[in-house]
């Protein structure tokens, strides 16, 4: 036997199943490496998927919130103000818009109803309201043709209507006589009667006709310097004008700071802000957008404005920073961090979560008209709590309306997961949410209201202003706008006359005593 053949055919068999071994070996790491590489684009597929899923989603939710939008632009263009609610539509009653599905339904067999009511009796018209009897009258005697000569009177028929006079100026001349005293003693003269602007030829009636026409009836100076011309043929300019204005504000301006002070006393105010443009002095042509902060105490029924450059922090931070009480408000932030401050307890404002609810009944009508129906319930309990002494109100309120609450609390944490966050229905179920902690409050305390549409009915002149005289034209000026939308929205809320309020206190204010500045205040001339 050659053992060497044997051992030269053994190595060869192992050399070449070395080779085989080594061959399936690459083959195999080559086949791994497909894999991973299989892995990783799948991977990146998956990834690439999962972002274009993501992508749709976002983009069908931009796509319902831009709807959204579009549809509440059309109710403010086209649509009703109102944010009024009825809990369902009456299921017999026909639609104007009915669909094929209605229709169908109307064809069904009749079924015979027998239907009993009682129908009102029509009113009888008052006719005409009666003519306020202290108006002057214009009488016009009217004979017959006939020559009446012998004939006896027996009565006669009165018929009133109205006319207008225009509204004029009238020139006051005071005459002061002079006297000399005998023996050359010297000269006898009347002192001349104090006045509002002792250097300006205004006299109160006219300051105060000038002020009332911007902030009531929202006539800037400049239309009403075209009026007097047109109507009077007087010319005035408009720093004249101006120039009276701003000394009318300086001397009102300790009775602002005397109301300031009466409204930050209240135990119990709500706040609100408005957007004011004014004109930029550092970029001509320009405006800034500054804001017109309001303050409201509802036991007073005071209301203060003040003006700020901005809507951070500084401003309210500035006016409450001493204020101790409840600061009824909504949800925006800055309020939350005065909340913070020792002694301040926030409230929110029911209506606010109803708005959104209202806004949002295009997107989800089902749980929208589900959370208005249970807010109309504790609005419709609430009504009638007004008719409850103050001592008990409270211990009322939380045994009828604490339940609504709770319900509504409990339906808004659960449904809150079944929708979607960024839809509108998921921002509304939100805000109540995040506003729960101060809507609660408004539970703990009987002065407090549910919602803070008093102060929002105080900014109504402001919006109204705001689209006729279209910005100030400093921040002084703006400032200076707060001061007298102050003193109007005082007088509207006591149910007083601002022309004859603001010219009584023109004339008076420059010979009060400081200590007697708060009896000049809408509220103490009740």
């Amino acid at each position: 036997m050659n053992y060497e053949a044997i051992l030269a055919e053994k190595d060869a068999a192992i050399d070449h199943i070395q080779k085989r071994f080594e061959e399936l070996q690459g083959k195999h790491i080559g086949l791994q490496q497909d894999n991973i590489e299989l892995l990783q684009d799948n991977l990146e597929v998956r990834k690439t998927l999962s972002a274009q899923y993501q992508s749709h989603i976002d983009l069908q939710q931009d796509y319902a919130q831009l709807r959204h939008e579009l549809e509440q632009l059309k109710k403010m263009i086209f649509g009703s103000k109102r944010e009024r609610f009825m809990s369902e539509i009456n299921a017999n009653q026909l639609s104007l818009f009915a669909t094929d599905e209605v229709e169908t339904t109307i064809e069904q067999d009749p079924i015979n109803l027998h239907i009993e009511y009682d129908r009102k009796t029509p009113k009888k018209h008052n006719g005409r309201n009666e003519l306020p009897d202290h108006l002057p009258v214009h009488e016009v005697i009217i004979e017959p043709e006939e020559d009446t000569t012998g004939m006896t009177r027996i009565g006669q028929e009165i018929t009133e209507t109205l006319e207008y006079t225009p509204a004029s100026l009238v020139k006051k001349r005071v005459i002061r006589p002079k006297y000399a005293r005998k023996h050359g003693e010297g000269i006898v003269i009347a002192p001349l009667p104090s006045r509002t602007l002792p250097k300006a030829i205004a006299e109160s009636s006219l300051l105060t006709h000038i002020i009332i026409s911007k902030f009531v009836d929202h006539m800037p100076f400049y239309r009403q310097i075209q009026r007097f011309k047109r109507d009077y043929n007087w010319d005035v300019s408009d720093s004249t004008i101006n120039e009276w204005f701003i000394a009318c504000c300086t001397l009102l301006q300790p009775l602002y700071d005397k109301l300031k002070e009466n409204v930050m006393g209240s135990g119990y105010i709500q706040a609100d802000e408005s957007p004011i443009k004014v004109l930029d002095q550092d970029k001509p042509g320009s405006t800034h957008q500054g804001y017109q902060w309001v303050y409201h105490s509802p036991e007073s029924g005071l209301v203060l404005f003040t003006y700020r450059k901005g809507r951070g922090e500084h401003g309210p931070k500035e006016i409450l920073s001493t204020y101790k009480g409840i600061l009824q408000c909504d949800g925006y932030a800055v309020y939350d961090k005065i909340g913070m401050h020792p002694g301040v307890q926030l409230a929110g404002c029911l209506a606010h979560a109803r708005r959104k609810y209202v806004e949002a009944s295009d997107n989800d009508k089902v749980r929208s008209e589900h959370a208005l129906s249970l807010i109309q319930r504790i609005y419709a309990v609430d009504k009638s709590c007004q008719e409850i002494p103050n001592s008990t109100r409270t211990a009322h309120r939380q045994e009828h309306i604490g339940p609504l609450f709770n319900e509504l609390h409990t339906w808004a944490e659960k449904e809150y997961i079944r929708v979607v966050p960024k839809s509108p229905i998921g921002k509304a179920i939100n805000y109540t949410l995040l506003q729960w902690d101060k809507l609660k409050t408004i539970l703990t305390d009987s002065r407090i209201r549910m919602d803070n549409n008093l102060i929002e009915n105080k900014i109504r002149p402001l919006a109204l202003g705001r689209k006729n005289y279209l910005f100030a034209g400093s921040h002084d000026a703006a400032q200076r706008i707060a001061m007298l939308y102050s003193f109007v929205g005082s007088c509207k809320a006591h149910d007083i006359n601002p022309s004859e309020w603001l010219k009584d206190t023109l004339d008076q204010i420059a010979e009060t005593k400081m200590a007697d500045l708060e009896s000049l205040l809408p509220s103490g001339k009740m």
